[in-house]
């Protein structure tokens, strides 16, 4: 039987956000853990940790800010990468990443929307000569897709625009705190695109 050479291969991903979960970090102290292709980190997590993994799991790590990480600098985390109102290339993705909250009390890493909105209309050129984008990696949700209804949680309306304009495959965030029984209850379908919350960690295959 015959290999199918232009079928691509699936890449693994292992996401996380917001908190440590004692679980994931058992699996890889113990190498039980299937390793992934490449992580990213969605935001509110110590720098420490993302080098604990990067460290461990000897992988690519990309990142964005959340607006409790005040402790990041330019060489911590150790090895990882801020891909923060940046597109960048993995195997065959093209993955965008956006920081930061809706503002709410004028701390690091807030943004009102029309800020973002700017900063999104400015990627655009970007977005173009890379011929699109696979996935947007982010701290906060879209408005309406997994937000609440407090200042600090609502989304992003220009998340959904950028959703509806670009299309991407998937749209991975953090910020909202959940407790999820299986991988199916992190995720949203809008439109064509999959609306991931990644809150403690969660593994993909894409």
């Amino acid at each position: 039987m015959k290999t199918d050479l232009t079928m691509p291969h699936k890449l693994r991903i292992l996401a996380v956000s917001d908190f440590v979960d004692k679980s994931l970090t058992q699996m890889i102290e113990d190498k039980t853990l299937e390793l992934p292709d490449l992580i990213i980190s969605c935001g509110d997590l110590a720098p420490e940790y993302l080098s604990f993994l990067r460290d461990k799991l000897d992988r690519p790590l990309f990142y964005v800010k959340g607006n409790h990480d005040i402790r990041y600098t330019p060489s911590n985390p150790v090895g990882c990468e801020n891909i923060n109102q940046k597109i960048v290339s993995f195997k065959s993705l093209n993955i965008l990443g956006l920081d930061g909250s809706l503002w709410y009390s004028g701390g690091l890493n807030q943004y009102t929307d029309n800020e973002m909105k700017r900063i999104i209309f400015g990627m655009w050129f970007s977005i173009w000569r890379k011929g699109g984008i696979h996935m947007v990696i982010t701290h906060a949700p879209p408005r309406h897709i997994h937000d609440a209804e407090d200042r600090c949680h609502m989304g992003f309306e220009s998340f959904k625009k950028l959703i509806n304009k670009r299309k991407p495959e998937y749209f991975i965030h953090g910020h909202i705190h959940k407790d999820f029984k299986t991988h199916d209850e992190r995720v949203t379908n809008f439109n064509s695109t999959k609306v991931i919350n990644t809150c403690g960690f969660t593994i993909l295959e894409v």
